[in-house]
């Protein structure tokens, strides 16, 4: 059972839910009366409980998701609220269903989007993973975090080749670095409202800090929001070196670190709507012809799963013309095809921007 306080924090942020006419959040739509009774009183061993799970959409009803979980084991605890919500959100996945085992697939079949260079800015493939043993954000001590980040550090200094390089922690960082991090849209700021409000920045920066190699085609957060983001990138469209690189790096760490995995949710993360590949292929492309018409740009790129966001993400505006453009698409499908759903699409939609009038 859960304490007095809780429940009542609990009782309350329910009622919030239900009398908010506004809010469009899955969240509310999932949480019924009848599941909120059966998973109120439940509690992880980490000593998680409902409360952690929901706290931050209760506090944003703006909130499209809701939910985060504030440790691996939440998922199956709280399956009766996470399972719902995670089969809306993420298509194509049902309930029953089971995410299919890591297939990176053949590289070789991948290439250059654009060669000649007139369309693609940048290419990026990220992935997140999660420390096995440990909780999420909500429940993790100040020990933890140092803990992890040592770990963390220790894994990725003893990484050679192109994934050699160096790392950077936040506490103590000069403003020289600091700077020159921001101007390389490379550093994290302190998490987002959503965040905050899942209790997911405590002790910050502590234990919180970024890896890049020298060639800063590759790099890792640390303590952000996962545990650890994973990510390549460079200029120009060349997803196959940006892919294979990632694949490499994923390999490497994980010799180092147990990750923390679900039979049916895949790989883990903190927030449900990255989980099962937890890969987001996207590059930074402009598309003057088709972007003329947004709605008719991000109805073409959904045809092919796509999403169109801002130059810095979501809720954010293209500048000067370049979006970015991703795979929505992470569970019930393989890391290769999340990352050939994002390739095929964007060659269909480089096509059409050709052939625009």
């Amino acid at each position: 059972m859960v304490d007095a306080a809780v429940a009542e924090k609990l009782e309350a942020g329910f009622q919030k839910l239900q009398e908010a006419t506004n809010c469009k959040s899955l969240l509310k739509k999932h949480l019924t009366r009848e599941i909120f009774d059966k998973i109120k009183d439940l509690k992880t061993s980490f000593g998680s409980t409902l409360l952690d799970v929901i706290q931050s959409g209760v506090e944003n009803l703006d909130s499209g998701f809701g939910v985060y979980a504030p440790d691996a084991e939440a998922y199956s605890v709280f399956n009766d609220l996470f399972e719902p919500m995670i089969c809306d959100y993420h298509t194509g996945f049902k309930p029953g269903d089971a995410h299919p085992p890591r297939d990176f697939g053949d590289l070789e079949t991948f290439g250059n989007l654009d060669p000649e260079g007139a369309f693609i800015v940048s290419t990026r493939v990220r992935c997140g993973r999660s420390l096995a043993g440990y909780a999420f954000n909500p429940c993790l001590t100040e020990a933890n975090y140092k803990e992890m980040e040592e770990k963390v550090v220790a894994s990725l200094s003893s990484l050679e080749g192109e994934l050699k390089g160096t790392y950077y922690p936040l506490t103590g960082m000069t403003k020289e670095v600091q700077t020159q991090l921001i101007q390389d849209r490379f550093l994290f700021k302190e998490g987002d409202r959503f965040l905050q409000a899942a209790n997911a920045c405590r002790y910050w920066p502590t234990g919180r800090g970024i890896y890049h190699n020298d060639a800063k085609t590759f790099l890792v957060w640390c303590n952000e929001e996962d545990h650890l983001r994973i990510i390549s990138m460079q200029k120009g469209g060349d997803l196959k070196a940006v892919y294979a690189r990632l694949v490499n790096a994923i390999n490497e760490i994980e010799k180092r670190i147990p990750f923390s995995h679900h039979d049916k949710y895949g790989f883990l993360t903190f927030c449900p709507t990255n989980l099962g590949t937890t890969i987001r292929a996207s590059v930074h492309i402009a598309l003057p012809k088709l972007a003329a018409d947004l709605a008719k740009l991000e109805e073409a790129a959904g045809k092919f799963n796509l999403q169109v966001r801002g130059t810095a993400g979501e809720h954010t505006e293209a500048e000067g013309g370049v979006y970015d453009i991703s795979n929505k698409r992470r569970m019930g499908l393989t890391e290769y095809q999340a990352v050939k759903e994002m390739y095929d699409g964007l060659q269909e939609l480089i096509r059409m921007e050709k052939e625009a009038a």
